[in-house]
């Protein structure tokens, strides 16, 4: 399954929990593993809190440790190293639980997709397999 995303800014985090949830659910599958991911090496998978002085921390906490514009070898050609390396540290994907045909998810943890270089056109792949 894929899911299509169009980020409205550079470096934003779009909770996608729902979505995923909803494939979830339509699958059926009452035990088993989703795995989320994306293919993009400027984007990234991260399960947090979905409040919003949290998610301007962790935006301000990795323009702190990757700063825009630091003199990045990579900027010569794409003038993006900033989200390339932002990724790195965030990771691709993220494996979780399906419970009794639901995410095992704490009270208050939520996917999101971290945008890194758009506004753009994104996919995030979801896989699904029964246990």
């Amino acid at each position: 399954m894929q899911l299509k995303i169009e980020t409205s800014k550079r470096v934003e985090l779009v909770d996608i929990t729902s979505e995923v949830q909803e494939e979830v659910r339509k699958s059926e599958i009452a035990q088993g593993i989703c795995l989320i991911s994306t293919r993009h090496t400027t984007a990234g998978i991260i399960i947090n809190e979905n409040e919003g002085g949290l998610k301007e921390d962790i935006l301000d906490l990795l323009n702190k440790l990757v700063p825009t514009g630091a003199g990045y070898k990579h900027d010569r050609i794409d003038d993006n190293a900033d989200s390339h390396l932002r990724t790195v540290l965030l990771g691709a994907s993220e494996a979780l639980p399906i419970l009794e045909g639901k995410l095992e998810l704490g009270t208050w943890q939520r996917i999101f997709f971290a945008e890194m270089d758009g506004p753009r056109s994104r996919t995030v792949n979801i896989m699904l397999l029964r246990a």
